[in-house]
């Protein structure tokens, strides 16, 4: 098994100024570092190389996605939108997504991240890989970006693999706490592509990812949402993957699995409220990565997303890796005991939810 793994210095120079956490400075809101900043990330890369880790993966270098690999994905007029803006010096796209100068140029380089990623996997130079890039994607829709997110990332990877990799379905599982509704635009009618999120329900967008949005006419069944209540946490999401993720996988049959791989779903985190901890998303990426050899040769390429916390994201995202590459290395989670005495069993109204989800899993194509 051999795992790619993609970063780049540029991601961490995408400038997001100063905010109120995730809001705009404003008379009462006093200007400070804006939630989405490098800090999280970079101390992510950094925990990966300081555990010895870093020799055991592949490095991937990214390059930039084309404006014809952009528009696969998104309306030309946005793309020629976000590039004037930052042209002129940065710009707002509204929903707490604020963009530098150099913003345009970091976010092609994001999505080129991933782009190589799936290139590698696809190709048979890595059997799997992690892309560690910034800014991340999936609240971007075709004609807007929000949430932070630029450009869809992991959307426009799988748009990729179809034109000229040869992949005719893909499975993407979304783990970021919030809803994935730019991945979910995108693919809407799209009876090839098998977008499933787990979220924290109600929390952003709002109003977004209800488990009746089960796709579009021809489909059915390619959408899937898993709203889980607040304060779900181990249990709740050990139960969706059991019921719901990799029963449709398993319908489904994909030729590769994305995963759109945000950490905000931790107990630390400070834009939601849900339980999980390092180990949680350590047997999440077992499970993804059991159905990639399951159905589709191992082909598997996660890519970041959210986290905001910068003690605790090390820590998951270095689980994850080291369950891809088969590597344990001598790290111990200092922040586990903590998260695990939050008691995160399943709880009758988060199994409610999960059944509820579940419903959706027989509408699957086959």
């Amino acid at each position: 098994m051999t795992t790619g793994w993609v970063t780049h210095e540029r991601y961490y120079w995408h400038d997001t100024g100063t905010a109120g956490g995730p809001l705009p400075v404003s008379r009462w809101v006093e200007p400070m570092e804006h939630i989405e900043n490098p800090r999280a990330k970079r101390r992510f890369a950094n925990l990966v190389a300081a555990s010895g880790l870093l020799p055991h993966l592949t490095p991937i270098e990214p390059r930039h996605a084309t404006v014809e690999e952009l528009t696969r994905v998104h309306d030309p007029a946005y793309v020629e939108y976000v590039e004037a803006r930052a042209d002129a010096g940065g710009g707002n796209l509204g929903g707490g997504t604020p963009f530098g100068e150099f913003s345009y140029d970091i976010a092609r380089l994001s999505a080129g991240g991933v782009l190589a990623a799936v290139e590698s996997v696809v190709g048979g130079r890595t059997t799997n890989a992690y892309a560690l890039v910034r800014p991340p994607g999936h609240h971007a829709t075709p004609a807007h970006g929000r949430g932070f997110c630029l450009f869809n990332n992991v959307a426009i990877a799988a748009g990729h693999a179809r034109a000229t990799l040869g992949i005719d379905r893909i499975a993407i599982v979304d783990w970021d706490v919030h809803h994935g509704n730019g991945t979910q635009d995108t693919f809407w009618d799209d009876p090839s592509v098998l977008a499933i999120s787990i979220h924290q329900d109600g929390a952003y967008p709002p109003r977004s990812g209800p488990v009746t949005d089960i796709g579009g006419p021809g489909a059915e069944g390619t959408t899937i949402n898993v709203p889980l209540p607040p304060g779900s946490g181990d249990g709740a999401y050990r139960a969706a993957f059991d019921q719901v993720v990799i029963p449709a996988i398993n319908r489904f049959e994909p030729g590769l699995i994305l995963v759109a791989s945000g950490f905000d779903a931790n107990g630390f985190d400070p834009l939601a409220r849900q339980m999980l901890h390092s180990e949680s998303y350590r047997e999440m990426a077992r499970r993804v990565l059991d159905a990639a050899d399951r159905h589709c040769d191992g082909r598997l390429v996660l890519a970041h997303e959210g986290g905001y916390s910068p003690f605790a994201v090390p820590f998951c995202g270095l689980a994850v890796l080291e369950q891809l590459s088969g590597v344990r290395t001598e790290v111990v989670d200092p922040y586990l005991p903590i998260v695990e005495n939050y008691d995160g069993r399943l709880r009758p109204h988060q199994a409610e939810a999960v059944t509820a989800a579940a419903a959706v899993v027989p509408r699957v194509p086959r």
